[in-house]
């Protein structure tokens, strides 16, 4: 494990906070827009920037710290597993295995 993970999984977290609550926030301003503002109207595309210049920043925070989700899985897949059992190592050559019924 490295020392970084944590604080940058905690800086992806928040930045999906922030962003399912932005993406609220359009959808509540673009239903109170009205009918007349569609995709193409000033009024649309005015709010639909701001609503794009405000997610920049935990989009960014994404592009900066995800790789880190890749490194972890990446090192979980090549960890040994407490769970799993130890190899079993095949017998030697012309030994005979005594087996219990």
């Amino acid at each position: 494990m490295q020392s970084h993970w944590g604080y940058r999984l905690g800086v992806l977290h928040t930045a999906l906070d922030q962003l399912d609550a932005l993406h609220e926030q359009w959808l509540r301003s673009r239903d109170a827009l009205g009918a007349d503002a569609t995709p193409g109207t000033p009024a649309f595309d005015d709010a639909l920037a701001e609503h794009h210049a405000e997610c920049w920043s935990y989009l960014d925070d994404w592009a900066t710290h995800g790789h880190v989700i890749g490194d972890i899985n990446s090192v979980a897949r090549h960890a040994p597993s407490p769970l799993a059992p130890p190899p079993r190592t095949a017998p030697a050559a012309g030994r005979t295995v005594e087996v219990r019924r």
